[in-house]
């Protein structure tokens, strides 16, 4: 017996287990301070009523003979109709149009975005920006693909676009970014699109905050880019539009036109779910249905308009102390440039021990992320405000 060796390539902690660590070691040897955590992209608004008013439904329907769900109904997808024509609504108000077969449901986006690998051989190369979110990685590793980097950085506004002179058969997207916060016009990822057909390549598409996009010039789905459908898998969750990350529920689209070798992606996704997945709960689908009601769109609106706020107390400060950053406009993430010339951990500890604040160190996310910090508005107003109100009297 072997064991994977791709494993031990991998660094010895996940960048979030290192911050938690760090964290925890501090309170132990400082009890009683109060550390507010705006580093992990976990939300603190309750779930919306009309999707706890559905959820309680669902758990009811589970405790008679006549009402009672086992398995979802239909093995290659595992949705619920009501979820599925929900969605499929909610993409045609996008002005894109979709059928079931062509949804996934799931238990979260990060799932699909590790699970998605196993479609594509270990042969092929993959492309991935660089800060990026960690999993992307990881999982690459995991596989032993060849991985290369495309540069987000000051220069480019962290949206990086095709360099012809590489080839790449995997190409991983998140817009608006995580750690970032930058975000794709449909214009410029239709340049992705059209490197990804030239290069016969496939795109997965994290859309997972789409949700904070206001500005009618930037992109919530690479099918607004024509030719996606050919080229692109989009992976989405319900954690951050609604609360949904104690919950587990998100979807992934993978498109009828998407062959590659002559095969459907499509089809063999849903072969894949049939043999390692057996769907998300009939408790979470029913609740995440009922964000699609009128009664769900106005409170998940109020809740994310909150973060958007926090996300604005965070700005705010930051330009007025004349610290450059991206984010937080059309996405929860603050990406900052680290005061002083100091590198990523040292501003971790500097605003840790000074300041009792928690952020996320940028060179976790990749090299280009040294030098930045990554702050998050998943808090409370009173805490975002508190952390701004230490993190100025710094006067960094």
């Amino acid at each position: 017996m072997r064991i994977n060796g791709n494993f031990l390539r991998l660094k010895d902690s996940y960048l979030f287990a290192k911050v938690g660590a760090k964290t925890a070691e501090y309170l132990s040897a400082h009890p009683g301070r109060e550390v507010i955590r705006l580093s992990l992209g976990d939300v603190t608004r309750p779930l919306p009523p009309a999707v706890i008013k559905a959820m309680q439904r669902a758990v009811d329907d589970l405790s008679h003979k006549d009402t009672f769900h086992g398995y979802a109904p239909d093995a290659t997808r595992f949705g619920y109709d009501l979820l599925l024509d929900s969605l499929i609504k909610s993409y045609a108000e996008k002005g894109i149009g979709l059928e079931k077969e062509e949804i996934f449901i799931s238990d979260g986006a990060k799932s699909d975005c590790g699970n998605l690998s196993d479609l594509f051989s270990a042969e092929n190369t993959v492309l991935i920006p660089d800060p990026v979110y960690p999993a992307y990685l990881d999982t690459n590793i995991m596989a032993g693909r060849k991985i290369l980097f495309a540069d987000a950085n000051e220069g480019n506004g962290f949206l990086p676009m095709p360099d012809e002179r590489v080839r790449a058969d995997l190409i991983y997207l998140c817009s608006p970014n995580n750690p970032t916060g930058a975000a794709y016009t449909a214009k410029e990822l239709k340049v992705w699109v059209d490197y990804a057909l030239k290069n016969d390549a496939v795109i997965l598409y994290d859309a997972a905050y789409e949700s904070f996009v206001t500005d009618p010039s930037l992109a919530r789905s690479i099918y607004a880019a024509e030719g996606a459908k050919e080229c692109a898998i989009e992976i989405c969750s319900f954690s951050k539009t609604a609360g949904f990350t104690g919950v587990r529920c998100g979807y992934t689209v993978v498109p009828k036109a998407l062959k590659r070798e002559g095969f459907s992606l499509n089809r063999l996704w849903a072969r894949r779910q049939s043999a390692k997945f057996n769907g998300a709960s009939y408790v979470a689908q029913m609740g995440a249905a009922a964000v699609f009601t009128e009664e769900g769109k106005r409170e998940t609106a109020e809740n994310i308009a909150y973060y958007r706020q926090n996300a604005r107390i965070i700005s705010d400060c930051l330009t007025r102390l004349g610290i450059p950053f991206t984010g937080g406009v059309n996405s929860p993430y603050i990406w900052m440039k680290c005061p002083g010339g100091m590198d990523s951990w040292s501003f971790f500890d500097h605003l840790l021990e000074r300041a009792n604040v928690v952020g996320t160190p940028g060179c976790g996310f990749g090299k280009n992320g040294e030098g930045y910090f990554r702050l998050t508005a998943f808090n409370t107003h009173e805490k975002t405000e508190e952390a701004m109100r230490r993190f100025a009297a710094l006067r960094i």
